[in-house]
């Protein structure tokens, strides 16, 4: 497997592999995050890759998974208040939104992660609490529950995650 800038040319799969993801939500236990908005929208993921911070996996040259990473000091404002915790560490790091995967290949998502955090060493993210797929794969790859965070899309709270 293989990480790489998304391009425009990607789009479409890119969007495949979300509506994929919202399906796989919905059907297991998890409704509201995505499936409810049909989210993430298509201008949101077009921003991303006009900014370069839109990243695809590749496995024999297919693309296999899509998500948001960037860092940076203090870049995530969702982040500045977290309640029933606090973060570990004030320095600058990194955020990975918007993870999907095609459900192809095992291990995908533990790829992805691991990678973002090679690039920066200091990786937060949050999940819906009822996305227990994705609480079980961030705590698997050594992530510690936070607290809980809330963005601005929705009234669900999140649960905050971090790995330093």
């Amino acid at each position: 497997m293989k990480i790489r800038k998304t391009t425009l040319a990607d789009l479409p799969r890119v969007m495949e592999i979300y509506a994929l993801a919202r399906e796989f939500m919905a059907a297991n236990g998890n409704p509201t995050q995505w499936a409810e908005r049909n989210w993430p929208p298509e201008d949101l993921i077009r921003s991303d890759i006009a900014a370069g911070d839109s990243y695809v996996c590749e496995h024999d040259g297919r693309v296999i998974a899509v998500f948001y990473f960037v860092e940076g000091p203090d870049i995530e404002p969702t982040y500045r208040v977290i309640e029933d915790g606090d973060w570990a560490d004030d320095s600058p790091y990194g955020v990975v939104h918007r993870i999907a995967t095609d459900g192809s290949v095992r291990g995908t998502g533990a790829f992805c992660l691991n990678w973002a955090f090679e690039q920066c060493g200091h990786l937060r993210i949050d999940t819906h609490g009822d996305n227990l797929p994705m609480q079980r794969l961030v705590e698997k790859v050594g992530f510690v529950r936070r607290g809980t965070i809330y963005v601005v899309e929705d009234p669900y709270p999140r649960y905050a995650y971090e790995k330093s």
